[in-house]
């Protein structure tokens, strides 16, 4: 756009232009006039001037600048709608409904006359609507133009109360969805943890809308709120004020401390109402208050002529969900060359500059009321944010992406079906095109419709910087993106935020809660009577924990992890298992080695005697097999200490059976070869033919092969396997062997007691035979030795846990094992290595007279 005062620029309200050439015009209803009345361009019947009591709000004129700047980037862009030019109308809708519907009608007329359905212009037809701002605008100006398929193009949030889908079927919005933002306002409450807040809305329909969606939607997160202040509806300004004050009664619930985030409705005018409330509340005196004011995109910070000294100080750190938004290039260039008379047809512009700088454009008569007189070189840039921003934002890149999307759409259908300039009936098919349009603005922004007819599109998280003069910036410190996955929607940056002085010193995050956090450890604990979000702390139960702050219950621990004793976190359990390297296990192996050596020296001593008396005597193969198996007893306790394998879970219990088996089956044996000898002495005895080596093997091979098929049935059943016992101890996973069938484990440990016991009573019945020839009292009382460590040892097994266990049963092992060697072969040893002269022939075949 050059800087030169004549320009090519639309104009505003009617545009007129060669013959050869089709004008689209396209009518947005800015919000530009609130509360103030202006003549139509066709006069209500009974209409009272109110011109006198004029207030404006000079900010929305930027919605007109987006408007002219998107309309002229269109015409002088070739590649949309060539030979075509749109221009546009701009009327007001005041927020009342009767000229709302007064304006929509008179654009189905002819230009000048209020004839609806009459329309005789043939260079002037009407294709599309952009407005309104406020849902009840919106709303009222689609119940005429869905009748006539005309597409509209809403560009502030429309959230109606009657959510009729064939009311509003040519209704587009160039916001999201409204509750998307509901849900970015939960995200960022949870993020920050502020579960006790305020809740403003308006007090009409809208309001309770926006009450009836929201609260459910708390609670569902568990956010409560402390109060709900219904600000006062839209009416004239003397009405609003006389309101307002009537709320100061109410000003003590802002001044709860524990309540430092509101969450506000955005749509007008909940910012004009609360910013009147708080501007009341110091002429008074009241104390100020300072809260986190949680916004939605319809939020605007804007005044009239008559707030301009207003402060906007308490609105400081504001956080807004708002439409993600960038500036077209050349709207800088557009700011630089307005003027009173930039451009005719403007009838906004002496407003918006009057009210903007507190002077008169009126030539004639003066001052007026005391203002001084415009120069027409004033600047926009020395208008404090809340007069007019310099940037484009909001609202305003609505209306200029709406103008974007109704001519793309236009362009669609020319070149599908070329007969725009024959009938005005194709134009009703323009918001099919709308709804599937796709394409790219001017800076790069994705511009489309859902299904819905809603935009679809991102939101950022602006906070709200305020400065003494008036004016604000807006930061960008996030992004909310509806279609993320759930729970990942919102991302922030804490550190760019700034909050209200009032609240906090530097960058602490502000609490707003019902009560303290309750700390790791503890847990809440409902108050009775009270809101949920309102509770006590309660220590975590023992077993329990909680690892954050302000838990709703504590939890267990992963099976592999305990609770420390402030019960705040987990601490890994620590492995046990007998190992070598443990004082016990050390112990348990040192005698294994020390028994094996004892046995193998007794081994090697009746080897180098074999040829004795004493070594004959006892049936020497036995004697043998007796001390290896033994020696292999001992020697299997290492099966039991060391970190349990596959290999030796399968090896521990089996081998120790079958070993041990074998021992008493020899000793089993010896016992009975014992008791035949002496009975094959009697006269005419039978009990001869039995008496040999025959007998003894068969008595230990035959109790060797009865455990061995036990055994072999226990591992093809139910074969042990390492296992990992988390809960028994509490500190420590117990690395164990699991026996896979405990009814097995029991039967070889049976069938071992059934050997001992035989072994036991045989050997019990022969303790009288002469001593010269006697082992059975030796072997009786090994036998007693044996059953008393069997037995004490299924408790102590049973009553033990983790590595005591494995050192139990090794314990009872070495016992037993050292009872058979001890009792047996330290008589024997003791004649062969001190008493010699006793191992003799002699001494053996004496009788006890």
């Amino acid at each position: 756009v050059s800087r030169t005062r004549q320009q090519n620029l639309p104009y505003i309200f009617h545009l007129k232009g060669p013959a050869n050439r089709l004008y689209l015009p396209i009518i947005v209803y800015p919000s530009i006039f609130r509360l103030f009345k202006q003549e139509m361009p066709f006069p209500l019947p009974h209409e009272t001037d109110c011109n006198s009591h004029s207030r404006s709000v000079p900010k929305n004129y930027q919605h007109i600048l987006a408007l002219l700047l998107a309309v002229k980037e269109i015409n002088e862009n070739p590649q949309i709608l060539p030979n075509i030019s749109l221009g546009f109308h701009i009327l007001n809708s005041y927020y009342v409904a009767r000229k709302t519907y007064k304006a929509s009608l008179s654009l189905l007329s002819t230009q000048h006359r209020f004839v609806p359905n009459y329309k005789c212009d043939t260079q002037s037809k009407l294709i599309a609507v952009i407005g309104g701002l406020a849902t009840e605008t919106s709303a009222n100006m689609a119940s005429i133009f869905a009748t006539y398929k005309i597409p509209q193009l809403t560009y502030g949030s429309f959230t109606p109360v009657q959510d009729d889908k064939t009311l509003f079927s040519s209704l587009y919005q160039m916001v999201p969805k409204e509750a998307h933002q509901y849900i970015g306002v939960v995200r960022l409450l949870h993020h920050f943890r502020w579960t006790w807040i305020g809740l403003f809305a308006v007090d009409d329909d809208n309001g309770d809308r926006f009450l009836h969606t929201v609260v459910p939607l708390l609670d569902q997160n568990g956010i409560c709120y402390a109060f709900i202040l219904r600000t006062a509806k839209r009416t004239f300004m003397e009405e609003l004020m006389n309101m307002v004050l009537a709320q100061l009664g109410k000003y003590p619930l802002l001044q709860d401390r524990k309540v430092s985030a509101c969450f506000v409705y955005g749509e007008d005018p909940a910012m004009p109402v609360l910013r009147m409330l708080l501007f009341f509340a110091t002429l008074y005196e009241l104390p100020p208050v300072g809260k986190v004011w949680i916004v939605t995109s319809q939020w605007d910070f804007c005044a009239t002529s008559m707030q301009r000294l207003w402060d906007i100080g308490s609105f400081h750190g504001t956080l807004s969900i708002t439409v993600r938004s960038r500036e077209p290039l050349g709207f800088q260039s557009l700011l630089e060359i307005i003027e009173p008379s930039w451009a005719k047809g403007d009838g906004f512009i002496q407003n918006f500059w009057e009210q903007s700088f507190s002077c008169s454009l009126r030539k004639s008569g003066g001052n007026v009321e005391g203002k001084k007189a415009c120069t027409g070189q004033e600047k926009l840039e020395s208008l404090p944010s809340t007069f007019f921003e310099m940037s484009m934002f909001g609202h305003s890149y609505n209306v200029y992406n709406a103008a974007y999307a109704v001519a793309h759409a236009l362009h669609v259908l020319r070149e599908s079906n070329n007969v725009l300039q024959k009938q005005q009936q194709h134009l009703n098919d323009l918001h099919n095109y709308i709804g599937s349009i796709l394409f790219n603005n001017s800076v790069g922004e994705s511009v489309a419709f859902d299904e819905n007819g809603e935009l679809i599109a991102d939101f950022d998280v602006t906070n709200w910087v305020t400065f003494p003069n008036g004016s604000f910036v807006r930061v960008k410190v996030g992004r909310l993106a509806p279609r993320d996955p759930s729970g990942k929607e919102l991302t922030i940056n804490d550190e760019q935020i700034e909050w209200h002085r009032i609240l906090c010193f530097g960058q602490v995050v502000p609490l707003s809660v019902c009560n303290d956090y309750c700390y790791p450890g503890y847990s809440r604990k409902k108050k009775e009577g009270e809101k949920f979000c309102c509770y006590d702390c309660a220590p975590c139960p023992e077993g329990l924990i909680s690892h954050q702050m302000d838990m709703a219950a504590c939890v267990k621990c992963p099976e592999e992890e305990y609770p420390n004793k402030g019960q705040n976190q987990c601490i890994p359990k620590v492995s046990s298992y007998l190992s070598y390297k443990e004082p016990l296990g050390i112990t348990l192996a040192i005698l294994v080695v020390s028994f094996s050596l004892i046995t193998t020296s007794v081994l090697g001593i009746f080897m180098k005697h074999r040829d004795t008396p004493i070594v004959k005597a006892n049936n020497r193969t036995l004697t043998y097999v007796l001390l290896i198996s033994l020696l292999l007893c001992f020697l299997c306790s290492f099966l039991f200490i060391g970190q349990p394998g596959k290999a030796t879970c399968l090896l521990r219990q089996t081998a120790f059976g079958m070993i041990f088996s074998l021992s008493l089956s020899s000793v089993l044996a010896k016992t009975i070869t014992v008791v035949l000898a002496f009975m094959a002495t009697k006269p005419g005895s039978r009990m001869r033919q039995w008496v040999g080596k025959g007998l003894a093997n068969s008595i230990v091979l035959s109790g060797l092969f009865i455990q061995a098929n036990i055994c072999i049935i226990w591992l093809i059943t139910s074969p042990p396997f390492p296992d990992e016992d988390m809960n028994s101890l509490k500190e420590e996973i117990i690395v164990q062997c699991n026996e896979g069938s405990a009814s097995m484990f029991y039967c070889v440990l049976g069938y071992m007691g059934f050997l001992g016991i035989a072994s036991f009573t045989v050997a019990y019945f022969a303790r009288k035979l002469p001593d010269s020839f006697n082992e059975a009292k030796f072997i009786t009382f090994s036998m007693l030795v044996f059953c008393s460590v069997w037995l004490s040892f299924i408790p102590t097994y049973l009553s033990t846990k983790g590595k005591y266990m494995v050192a139990v049963e090794i314990f009872s092992i070495l016992c037993s094992s050292a009872g058979l060697l001890g009792c047996i072969f330290s008589p024997k040893c003791y004649i062969i290595i001190l008493r010699p002269e006793l191992n003799n022939k002699e001494h053996l075949t004496r009788r006890e007279k």
